[in-house]
């Protein structure tokens, strides 16, 4: 999938003028979506894959914005996003149910933060799960508390980002003292241009697109349900449920009869079984959590 005909953010200054023209691409409707997304899939159509790509490039800017903060070129950050952007549609299926947005930043956002974690050197961010937790959360956290950007945090901030990430004090500190700098999305684009800010550039003009980015709580809840519900499985099914329904590429049935020693039409079965126990289990945890 060639990025040839994409626009070209070259340096940090060229900024505005690559904010002004992604901003000349539509957004799509759901079904306009849809029919290009089922095109691309089943006919490898490079032009909807293109309408595809450009219509989301606000999408990873805005994305790309939350990482301003780590000292890196921001033209490289995008890049990144966007190489996880069409890597998603590249995998997108639309029968699933899913809008392109939803599934799209969770590819955006891994590419940046492996980019992020390859350019920082682990002596930087540390190497525990903890600490690295730290460094992707804390400028979202001291946003959330009104903590200011460029200044020291006072006592009860950091105990209170201490507390919520679960890391010690000592490592809040010496992250901020890091991380200090921040840019803001707030900030003015240049000096010369008053109340223009950053933000303004990457607003959506259709609600569809925000109002899917909103459910990403929600995904990460139905996620939640869907490995509790896993447990009403036993160890092949579960094994075989992965394998067909949760890989990236799924197991082919006949790959898998040969590594059970079952025909292929028992391992239809038992992936059926275990989908439609998977699926009860989701409904009844779901239920659960709504009476609560």
């Amino acid at each position: 999938m060639a990025q040839s005909n994409l626009p070209v953010l070259s340096s940090e200054s060229g900024l505005n003028r690559y904010l002004q023209e992604i901003r000349k691409f539509p957004m799509l409707h759901a079904d306009e979506e849809f029919m290009l997304a089922k095109r691309y899939r089943e006919h490898e159509d490079p032009a909807a894959a293109q309408k595809l790509i450009t219509s989301h490039l606000r999408l990873v800017a805005k994305i790309a914005m939350g990482y301003r903060g780590y000292g890196l070129p921001i033209s490289e950050v995008i890049s990144e996003g966007n190489v996880g952007l069409m890597q998603a549609v590249k995998r997108f299926e639309p029968d699933k149910g899913f809008r392109l947005a939803t599934y799209a930043m969770w590819w955006i956002r891994a590419s940046i933060q492996e980019y992020v974690l390859r350019s920082w050197s682990l002596v930087k961010i540390g190497t525990t799960a903890a600490q690295k937790r730290l460094f992707f959360n804390l400028r979202r956290i001291k946003g959330q508390i009104a903590a200011l950007d460029d200044g020291n945090l006072h006592p009860d901030q950091i105990k209170q980002i201490a507390t919520t990430l679960n890391v010690t004090e000592d490592d809040v500190v010496s992250m901020n003292q890091r991380l200090t700098g921040d840019a803001s999305l707030n900030a003015p684009m240049r000096a010369d241009e008053g109340a223009s800010q950053w933000q303004d550039w990457l607003i959506d003009d259709t609600p569809d697109q925000e109002e899917v980015l909103g459910e990403s709580q929600e995904f990460d809840e139905r996620m939640s349900l869907l490995e509790g519900a896993m447990d009403v499985l036993n160890d092949r099914e579960r094994a075989i449920f992965k394998a067909r329904r949760l890989q990236e590429n799924p197991t082919t049935l006949e790959e898998l009869a040969q590594e059970y020693d079952v025909s292929r039409e028992r391992i239809r079965q038992i992936e059926v079984r275990a989908f439609e126990k998977v699926q009860d289990a989701v409904k009844e945890a779901a239920r659960a959590q709504a009476a609560h």
